[in-house]
């Protein structure tokens, strides 16, 4: 694999790499060069994309640090990650990077306070299946990041699955030939922000699970995590490139 140093996007940054920008770490840059670009439009940032092989120094001085590695995290980027959160940075998650991947990892699920249960998924057993269509719904409404701006454009019927009661609607939006992951456990509270609606290819069961986005407090930062990236053309669509976008410009008094 050859190596892929700090990638400046000359039609994604307009400014020099550096402690200003956002600093996004990844194994896949489609998607994240779509991303790069709705932060510049959306927030005026710039962006760094680089490989986790080759993370800045002085990662601490930047506004947020965004993830999105689907293969393994190597231990001197799950510190480095863990330490930037707990001494005030923001970082935000994305698809998978919460995924079975991650279970060799000695860090960083404890750190997430996430568990990925082993077994059949009719037990409670984690599961992931690809190019699905599913719907997302705001659980949050009074909240910065899934409010501002979010151009939601349907009304979903769902059912909590962490309060329960009947199914109601929700301001909601779709993603079609995408990736869903299913019985995310949670082992910490969090603040809840999206519920995702999917069917199981297999048995055509319907899960609504509210796990598709939420953050919490690590030390004196955030850490954001939203489901949803299989391919660029998630973070294209109005409503959810709007939420990661809102994740990055949300303050904690908001």
């Amino acid at each position: 694999m050859r190596p892929l140093l700090l990638l400046p996007f000359a039609f994604l940054c307009r400014s020099a790499p550096g402690a200003e920008n956002v600093l996004i770490v990844a194994d896949e840059f489609p998607a994240m060069q779509t991303l790069a670009a709705r932060l510049q439009a959306g927030a005026g940032v710039a962006s760094d994309l680089v490989r986790q092989e080759v993370i800045p120094a002085g990662i601490q001085r930047r506004p947020a640090v965004i993830v999105y590695i689907h293969q393994g995290i190597g231990e001197p980027a799950e510190t480095a990650f863990i330490d930037y959160a707990r001494a005030g940075g923001k970082l935000i998650l994305l698809h998978h990077s919460i995924s079975s991947g991650k279970r060799p990892n000695r860090y960083w699920f404890p750190f997430l306070g996430i568990q990925l249960p082993q077994g059949d998924i009719s037990q409670g057993g984690y599961q992931y299946y690809e190019d699905i269509e599913m719907e997302f719904v705001n659980l949050a409404p009074q909240h910065y990041v899934t409010t501002r701006q979010v151009p939601y454009d349907r009304q979903v019927l769902y059912r909590s699955s962490d309060s329960g009661g009947p199914e109601k609607p929700y301001p909601g939006f779709e993603l079609r030939d995408t990736e869903v992951y299913l019985n995310h456990v949670f082992a910490s509270p969090k603040h809840v922000l999206l519920g995702v609606k999917a069917r199981d290819p297999k048995t055509g069961k319907l899960y609504m699970q509210d796990r598709a986005g939420w953050y919490e407090r690590a030390g004196k930062g955030w850490v954001f995590y939203f489901m949803a990236g299989h391919s660029a053309k998630d973070f294209d669509h109005p409503a959810y490139g709007q939420i990661v976008v809102n994740a990055f410009t949300w303050k904690p008094e908001e």
